[in-house]
């Protein structure tokens, strides 16, 4: 059984709900989402930055500093989401199977009565 989402909500600027079609209500940060873009550029800067002596400190740019949101979701097909960023970033294609896997439980207004 292929699970897919079936609701997007935006609890906040800064968070993400995504229910899904098991049942599950899974939370998300913006800030993880983008820290763990799937694009090839991202790949690259992890495995650049996992190889940088620990006493290097990145340079961040403006929008680098900035704290990350989401503009736009679209899905791609029937497996996966392309996200906008407000850091003018867009290429990552995030699977079902990768946001079911960053995701958290979350508790939601109507779960609390």
């Amino acid at each position: 059984m292929n699970v897919y989402p079936t609701g997007l909500e935006r609890l906040d600027a800064r968070q993400l709900l995504i229910r899904w079609s098991d049942g599950r209500r899974l939370s998300y940060r913006v800030s993880q989402l983008r820290d763990e873009c799937p694009c090839a550029t991202c790949r690259e800067r992890r495995a650049a930055e996992a190889n940088r002596p620990a006493t290097l400190l990145p340079v961040l740019n403006a929008q680098e500093a900035r704290p990350v949101e989401i503009l736009a979701m679209k899905p791609v097909g029937n497996y996966a989401y392309n996200i906008e960023f407000n850091d003018g970033h867009n290429s990552g294609l995030f699977t079902f199977d990768l946001l079911l896997s960053l995701g958290s439980d979350a508790v939601v207004e109507d779960d609390r009565d």
